[in-house]
């Protein structure tokens, strides 16, 4: 008798951990950064440099992306040119003054936008060097209204990497730097306890359930 109460207890629990582990996996939101506000300062999507050779720096946004939560992000690319710069050794560069680029968050399923702010002090660029840094803040956007600028996220943050170093022209990704960031719902991870990752769970509630069907037969 206890052992059939045991058993009928444990498939209840493994029907429980499946449950769990079928939502686990989140909701998809859809965001964008090409929003008008996107931008060096009001000034659009490419900034010239101010001294030396000509170099520029554009940004291409990413256009409604779509992503499961929680998830790794691309927020879109910068790519720095100066066709004419050689390397370091050589002397000829070009030189660009401090900036503030503002990247826009759109959550389309939410209905709500935030501003990401990248700070830089500027600096020199040659074929082979890139002194340009961005430090962005705040580093989170939501949940709520938490930094938005409209609307609500919801349960929804997003994040960005605190720093992004622009990569020099004749880098391996030639000249291109992605703006990195996470998506995710404040229920996916909670402070207080530690969430066994998905496939665990799966795991476990088939073990569990297999055994009520055994003892059931």
């Amino acid at each position: 008798m206890r052992i059939t109460h045991y058993v009928q207890e444990v498939s209840i629990k493994g029907a429980t951990l499946l449950m769990i582990a079928m939502s686990a996996s989140g909701a998809a939101i859809t965001y964008n950064t090409n929003d008008p506000g996107t931008g060096f300062g009001g000034t659009g999507l490419t900034l010239n440099s101010t001294m030396g050779v000509a170099a520029t720096l554009t940004f291409v946004p990413n256009a409604n992306g779509d992503t499961g939560v929680p998830s790794n992000l691309n927020y879109g690319t910068f790519t720095l040119r100066c066709p004419s710069c050689s390397t370091q050794a050589l002397g000829v560069g070009s030189f660009f003054d401090s900036f503030i680029f503002n990247l826009i968050i759109t959550d389309v399923t939410d209905g709500a936008t935030g501003r990401f702010a990248g700070l830089s002090s500027g600096g020199a660029v040659y074929s082979n060097v890139s002194q340009i840094t961005l430090n962005w803040v705040p580093l989170e956007l939501g949940p709520g209204t938490n930094s938005a600028s409209s609307g609500t996220f919801g349960s929804t943050v997003f994040q960005i990497t605190p720093v992004t170093r622009i990569v020099a022209p004749n880098s391996a990704s030639l000249g291109k730097t992605t703006v990195q960031g996470e998506i995710f719902g404040t229920t996916d991870f909670p402070i207080t306890a530690e969430v066994p990752e998905p496939a665990t769970i799966m795991l476990s509630a088939f073990g569990l359930l297999a055994l009520g069907l055994v003892r059931h037969r």
